[in-house]
C-alpha cells in the first residue's frame, strides 16, 4: 500500500488556522476580563462630584440650596447671573451718562435681590410665577444695553483709551513734578541769600578782616605736604562751612588740616569773611576766586568754550529743549566751572602730592587723615564703587551705541562716586589725566556721548586709573533715597546728600537732616539775623 504524500502548503495552512483560533480566543478573553474589571471597579465620579459640591458649599451661605443652584433649570441661578450682568451694565451706563438705563437696571437689581432674599429667608425655591416678571424685564434691559454697544469688546476699547489718557496725565504730572523739584533745588533759600549779602558787606567794610586774610594767604602750610590737604569747590557758604566744621570736629589733630576752598566772584567776599570770623579748631583755610585763574579760559578749557556756543546756551538757558530729555540734565550748574575744577586740581595746587576732594553736600563723621595713607597701587583716583548688579555700571551713564564709547570701554565696568575722592597728584600728572578729560570733553561737543555732568566724563577720564575704596568710607543717597540703612549711615566716614533734597532746603528729608544740622551753629548772630533754620 502506497503512503499518501502530504502537501506542505496544506500543512502550513492548518497551522495558521490553529494560530488564528488561539489569537481570537485570547483576545476575546482579554476583552471579557477588561469588561468585568470595569464593571467591578467602583465608579469614582460620585465621589469626585461630592468633593466639588463640598468645595462649592464652603464659599456659600448655609441657607443656599446647592442642588437647586446646580440644576440646569434653576431660576435662582438665572436670576443671579442676570443680576451680575446688570450690575456691570449699570456702571457702563453711568460712564456713558445714560442715567435712565442705569436707573431702570438698578430698580430691577433691587427687585431681584428682594426676591432672592425672600426665598433664602423662607427656605423655599423661587417659583416661575415669582421669577418670570423680573427675568423678562432684566432680559429686555440687557438687550437694550447690548444694542447701545455696551458689549465687552466696545467696553474694553473704551477702558484702554481711558487708561492711556490716565497714563499720559500721570506722565505729564511726573514731568511737572520733576521740573518744580529741580527749580526748588536750584533756588537759593532766602536765609542763605541774606547770610551771603551780610557777609559780603562785612568783608567790604572791615579792612582788619581783609588784612588778616592776606596774612593767612602766605602760610607755608598751604604748600607743605606733611599736612593733610582737602579741596572744596562751592558757592554755598553754609554748606562749605558744614564740610569744614564736620571734618575738623572729627579729626584727631585738626590743626594739621589744610582746606583749599574755591568759590565764584559773587560769593568770594562772603566766604572770606565767614572763614576768617569763625574758629575751626586751628585748621588752615584758604579761599580763592575761580575768576582769578586767568589760565582757565575758553582756549584751554573745552567747557568754557562750549559755554560760548550759541546752541549750547540755547539748550541750557533759553528753554529750547527736547521735552523727552530729563530735566536734571538741562541744569546749567553742570556747566559751572566750580563743578569742573575737580579735573584741574594739579594745576590749582602744583606743589601738592595728594589731596582729598570733598563735595559741598557731604558731612564728615570720622577722622579722614587715614585716607592719605591708602595705597592706590599706582592709580590716580581712590573712590567708592556704586555698582550693584547691573545698576550704576558704565552703560547707565554713557551712550554705548556710539562707536567711540563702544570701542574704548566695557559697558559692565563698575561705576564709582564723586564726593569723597583721594587723588594722587603725582600719578595724575604722569598719566596726563587733565589731557584725557579735555579729549573726551571735546568729543562730546554735540552731547552724543553723554548728557552733561561731571560723573560721565570722570568715568571716561579715570577709566583704568581708579582704586576701589571701602564702601563705609562714603555712604550715598541721603538727598534722594528715603531707605538708606540707618546703621550704614552711622558707620559711614562720609555721608553724601547727593540728589535734589539738599539738607539746607525745605525739600530735605527730615530723617537725614540732623546729620547735617549737627554741624551748624544756629546760635551764630548772623544766622539768627537771617532766620536760617
Amino acid at each position: 500500500m502506497r503512503r499518501r504524500i502530504i502537501d506542505p502548503r496544506r500543512q502550513a495552512g492548518r497551522r495558521l488556522s490553529r494560530l488564528y483560533v488561539f489569537l481570537s480566543v485570547g483576545l476575546m478573553g482579554l476583552i471579557l476580563l477588561a469588561l468585568v474589571g470595569h464593571f467591578l471597579q467602583p465608579n469614582p465620579s460620585p465621589s469626585r462630584e461630592q468633593h466639588l459640591k463640598e468645595q462649592m458649599r464652603k464659599g456659600l451661605p448655609e441657607t443656599t440650596n446647592l442642588e437647586e443652584l446646580l440644576s440646569a433649570t434653576s431660576l435662582t441661578r438665572q436670576l443671579g447671573d442676570q443680576m451680575t450682568l446688570a450690575k456691570a451694565y449699570v456702571v457702563i451706563a453711568k460712564e456713558n451718562n445714560n442715567l435712565e438705563l442705569a436707573w431702570e437696571l438698578s430698580a430691577q437689581i433691587r427687585a431681584c435681590q428682594l426676591l432672592l432674599s425672600k426665598s433664602a429667608t423662607q427656605g423655599t425655591s423661587v417659583t416661575l410665577e415669582e421669577a418670570e416678571p423680573t427675568i423678562r424685564k432684566l432680559s429686555l434691559l440687557i438687550y437694550r444695553a447690548k444694542e447701545l454697544h455696551y458689549d465687552s469688546a466696545t467696553v474694553i476699547m473704551k477702558l484702554k483709551a481711558q487708561i492711556q489718557a490716565l497714563e499720559e496725565r500721570a506722565n505729564a504730572a511726573t514731568v511737572q513734578s520733576n521740573t518744580f523739584g529741580q527749580l526748588a533745588a536750584e533756588a537759593v533759600p532766602k536765609g542763605l541769600y541774606c547770610l551771603g549779602s551780610r557777609l559780603t558787606m562785612q568783608w567790604a567794610m572791615d579792612p582788619d578782616l581783609q588784612n588778616f586774610v592776606n596774612q593767612q594767604e602766605h602760610s607755608t602750610k598751604l604748600i607743605d605736604n606733611k599736612y593733610y590737604h582737602f579741596c572744596i569747590f562751592s558757592d554755598n557758604v553754609l554748606a562749605a562751612s558744614v564740610v569744614v566744621n564736620s571734618t575738623v570736629c572729627n579729626a584727631d589733630h585738626p590743626d594739621e588740616l589744610v582746606f583749599h576752598l574755591v568759590t565764584d566772584q559773587v560769593n568770594f567776599g562772603a566766604m572770606q569773611a565767614w572763614f576768617s570770623m569763625n574758629d575751626f579748631k586751628g585748621a588752615t583755610i584758604e579761599v580763592q576766586n575761580v575768576d582769578s585763574f586767568t589760565w582757565l579760559n575758553a582756549s584751554y578749557a573745552p567747557v568754557l568754550k562750549q559755554l560760548q556756543d550759541v546752541e549750547t546756551q540755547s539748550y541750557y538757558f533759553k528753554g529750547v529743549q527736547d521735552p523727552k530729555s530729563a530735566v536734571k540734565f538741562r541744569n546749567p550748574k553742570y556747566l559751572s566751572m566750580l563743578n569742573h575744577l575737580r579735573f584741574y586740581i594739579p594745576e590749582l595746587y602744583p606743589a601738592l602730592k595728594k589731596v582729598v576732594f570733598l563735595d559741598d553736600d557731604v558731612v564728615v563723621q570720622k577722622d579722614l587723615t587715614s585716607l592719605f595713607f591708602v595705597n592706590l597701587h599706582g592709580n590716580v583716583n581712590g573712590a567708592v564703587e556704586t555698582c550693584l548688579e547691573t545698576f550704576h555700571r558704565y552703560h547707565k551713564y554713557l551712550n554705548f551705541s556710539h562707536p567711540k564709547i563702544r570701542s574704548h570701554f566695557d559697558p559692565d565696568a563698575c561705576g564709582w562716586a564723586f564726593g569723597m575722592n583721594v587723588f594722587d597728584l603725582v600719578a595724575w600728572k604722569k598719566a596726563n589725566v587733565t589731557g584725557r578729560y579735555h579729549y573726551w570733553q571735546e568729543q562730546n561737543v554735540d552731547r552724543t556721548l553723554w548728557k552733561l555732568g561731571t560723573l560721565p566724563p570722570g568715568l571716561l577720564t579715570f577709566y583704568g586709573l581708579t582704586e576701589p575704596l571701602d564702601r563705609q568710607l562714603h555712604v550715598l543717597g541721603l538727598g534722594y533715597d528715603p531707605n538708606v540703612d540707618s546703621q550704614l549711615i552711622e558707620a559711614g566716614a562720609v555721608v553724601h546728600f547727593n540728589g535734589n533734597m539738599k539738607p539746607w532746603l525745605k525739600l530735605a528729608m527730615n530723617k537725614y537732616k540732623p546729620y547735617w544740622e549737627k554741624y551748624v551753629n544756629y546760635g551764630h548772630p548772623l544766622l539768627r539775623q537771617c532766620n536760617v533754620l
